[in-house]
């Protein structure tokens, strides 16, 4: 989903790049604003809206709806806010400027809309350590959450990049299984139940990683399916397939809540 969104925001970004008359930077563009260009700063706003809204989503760390989403109207007021603020002689480049300010408004509206720190101030918790030094245990508890969200965040990239490597070697690529993942639930239960019988068969798994290929004819014996369907998913059993059985904590927690959710969906219909 994060890779399609990201192509369609590149293909946005480069329509713009290509319409873009005399291929102004956006320094020289804020510049003609600020001199009184109000048509120039409405269209500059509107060009940079996926900007935005890929600045938000980075900051909330989740997808944010421009349509729906508060924090993105806060972010495209700061970004406005930017354009007011920006000094060339600063020296640095206006779009690192601009997330500068839309990451400070998003932090103030985060604050705001935490109504259990606005009833109990944070000192409410404050007390004193062995060595009479003041502590907070809510903030200790906060930073060692944070801290072991980015953790788990680089974690799961370092997955995502070693998973990457062990596909090329199969003459996958990582954008590929975008368009390899079935779109029906009921196909990739399948898929995944296929998947999941090859990465616990030793001598299989043996077969694939030394061939760099899906050693259809010994799996067509253990599974209840065609050679065709094999053949057409092929690159979404071999990942999965190497999720199951390689290093991948976070990526397999991903795919037992992929198919918790499925199953469920399957349930209730």
């Amino acid at each position: 989903m994060l890779l399609v969104l990201f192509k369609k925001f590149l293909g946005k970004r480069q329509a713009h790049h290509s319409d873009s008359a005399d291929a102004q930077t956006p320094e020289q563009i804020v510049i003609l604003i600020q001199e009184g260009d109000l048509r120039l700063r409405n269209q500059f706003i509107t060009d940079y809206q996926p900007y935005v809204a890929k600045v938000t989503s980075r900051f909330c760390k989740r997808y944010v709806d421009p349509a729906r989403d508060d924090e993105f109207s806060i972010a495209l007021g700061a970004f406005n806010e930017a354009i007011n603020q920006f000094s060339p002689q600063a020296g640095r480049s206006f779009l690192g400027f601009s997330e500068q300010v839309i990451r400070r408004r998003l932090i103030d509206y985060v604050r705001k809309e935490q109504r259990f720190s606005q009833q109990i101030p944070y000192s409410t918790f404050e007390v004193e350590d062995e060595e009479d030094n003041i502590v907070n245990p809510v903030e200790i508890h906060q930073a060692v959450e944070q801290y072991e969200k980015q953790k788990g965040m680089e974690e799961r990239r370092s997955e995502i990049i070693d998973l990457n490597r062990c596909l090329s070697e199969f003459g996958i690529r990582f954008g590929d299984l975008v368009d390899a993942s079935p779109k029906h639930d009921d196909s990739r239960q399948a898929l995944f139940g296929i998947a999941k019988t090859l990465s616990k068969d030793g001598e299989l798994m043996r077969l694939m990683l030394s061939k760099r290929m899906l050693p259809i004819k010994d799996l067509l014996a253990q599974v209840k399916v065609s050679r065709k369907t094999l053949e057409r998913n092929r690159k979404f059993i071999i990942a999965v397939a190497l999720i199951y059985q390689g290093p991948y904590p976070y990526l397999r927690d991903y795919l037992h809540i992929r198919e918790d959710h499925e199953k469920g969906e399957d349930v209730r219909e």
